[in-house]
């Protein structure tokens, strides 16, 4: 049974704290997600889709933070979504120390699919010149050494850590282990981007469940923000499929799910 409500929203007064964050993965689906959540009529949409507060603005003040969520009536909640959160080092214990009860929401998609069309936004951005081969085989020339200089420094801003990582991005288990080596597994829902592309109204649905709202449901989910590109060849894609096995086969056992990613 669905309920209808009013949400009344100040965004001139006073702030509030995000009641949830959508922490990735990167081209998953994350901006479809935090489309459709902030449609139900008990979620407010923050000022800023992604904030990357815990990431790229942490040396900013927490309450400018606080500044990016509007004042809420009684009963509805929000949050915002910012996709390089799951794969930032450092971002889980900054969360865990200001908000330690924080809901928190991942999607993974197939990380084959995921690395391509990654790629696909970086030349769209104009921050990618190589090709797909040659930027798959320079990435850990690229990444040599700063993981290590963000964690050492705390302050380090790297570059090619949050645009070339089209590979690393993609073995979900080491960034869901960093996480819930912080954070206990009742703070997460983790997804499956096939599940909310083919079944959004149910799958919605259970997400409205674990932030303890009612079911809603939108008249059409249409996608957001989705890369219109050609695919690679078959080579490419079976490459990449084959780098993803093992790590692939280490996360379903982890999460106890089956993964048709192949």
């Amino acid at each position: 049974m669905e309920v209808k409500f009013n949400k009344k929203i100040n965004h001139s007064i006073n702030y509030h704290k995000p009641h949830f964050l959508i922490i990735g993965a990167q081209k998953c689906g994350t901006n479809s997600l935090y489309n459709y959540l902030v449609q139900h009529p008990l979620i407010a949409a923050s000022l800023q889709h992604e904030i990357h507060y815990f990431d790229l603005n942490f040396d900013r003040d927490i309450k400018w933070y606080q500044s990016q969520f509007p004042e809420l009536e009684p009963g509805i909640i929000t949050g915002e979504s910012s996709p390089y959160y799951l794969f930032h080092p450092l971002v889980p214990q900054r969360i865990f120390d200001i908000y330690p009860q924080m809901k928190l929401i991942i999607l993974l998609r197939n990380p084959a699919e995921r690395a391509i069309s990654h790629y696909y936004h970086e030349v769209k951005l104009g921050t990618e010149k190589l090709t797909l081969k040659e930027a798959i085989a320079a990435e850990q020339t690229r990444l040599k050494g700063e993981v290590e200089k963000i964690i050492q420094t705390g302050k380090y801003y790297s570059f090619n850590h949050q645009h070339y990582t089209y590979l690393a991005r993609g073995i979900y288990i080491e960034q869901l282990q960093n996480w819930m080596n912080i954070f206990p597994k009742k703070h997460f829902f983790i997804l499956l981007s096939e599940n909310l592309f083919n079944h959004p109204r149910e799958t919605m649905n259970k997400i409205f469940q674990f932030l303890e709202l009612p079911a809603h449901s939108l008249t059409e989910y249409l996608p957001y923000n989705s890369g219109n590109y050609s695919q690679p060849n078959d080579e490419i894609y079976q490459q990449l499929n084959q780098y993803f096995q093992s790590d692939n086969q280490k996360l379903a056992k982890f999460l106890n799910i089956d993964l048709n990613w192949y």
